[in-house]
C-alpha cells in the first residue's frame, strides 16, 4: 500500500483565528453553528466539515460569507474525511473551545491559532488522514524576565487577567 505524506498550508484571513479537529457526524456543521453563535456576541466565524461517507461532501455554515469560502477552501485542500475547520475573527479560540468540546460529535480538536499553520495529511488510495499539524515556528530560546513581564502585559491588556 502507498501511503505519500504532505504538508498542506491553511490560509487564515487577516484578524482571523483557525480551529481545526475531528467530529463525526453529518451535523456537525449545524452543531458547531449553534455553539459558536451562542458563545461570543458579535462573533463572525465560517466553518466547514468533510465527511467520510455517502456523498463525501463538504458541509458549511457561517455568519461571515469570506470567512465561509475561506473554512471550505482550507477544508478542499486538507481533503480528509471527518475533520472540521472554523475560522473566527472578534473572539479568541480560548472563549470557544470548551464549546466546541461540548459539541457531541466532537471528537478532538487538532489545534487552535492565529499563526501560520500546515496540515501534516498522509494519502493512501482510501483517502487522506490528518496525523497533525506544525503551528507556527519553533522555539528559539527560554523566555527571561523581560520576556516574562511581557507575556503577563499583553493577557491583561486581552482582559484575561486582573490588572
Amino acid at each position: 500500500m502507498e501511503l505519500k505524506l504532505e504538508a498542506v498550508a491553511m490560509t487564515i484571513p487577516d484578524g482571523a483565528n483557525l480551529i481545526l479537529g475531528r467530529a463525526h457526524f453529518i451535523k456537525t456543521a449545524e452543531d458547531l453553528y449553534e455553539a459558536l453563535v451562542n458563545t461570543v456576541p458579535g462573533i463572525q466565524f465560517g466553518l466547514a466539515f468533510s465527511e467520510a461517507s455517502g456523498p463525501c461532501l463538504i458541509r458549511a455554515e457561517g455568519n461571515d460569507p469570506a470567512l465561509r469560502a475561506a473554512a471550505i477552501e482550507n477544508a478542499r485542500a486538507i481533503g480528509a474525511g471527518h475533520f472540521f475547520v472554523v475560522l473566527v475573527k472578534n473572539a479568541f479560540p480560548i472563549n470557544l473551545l470548551s464549546r466546541i468540546r461540548e459539541v457531541p460529535e466532537v471528537c478532538e480538536i487538532v489545534c487552535a491559532s492565529a499563526n501560520p499553520v500546515q496540515v501534516i495529511v498522509a494519502r493512501s488510495a482510501q483517502g487522506g488522514g490528518v496525523l497533525g499539524v506544525i503551528d507556527g515556528s519553533s522555539p528559539k530560546d527560554v523566555e527571561g524576565p523581560a520576556d516574562a513581564e511581557e507575556r503577563r502585559k499583553l493577557v491583561r491588556k486581552f482582559g484575561y487577567k486582573l490588572s
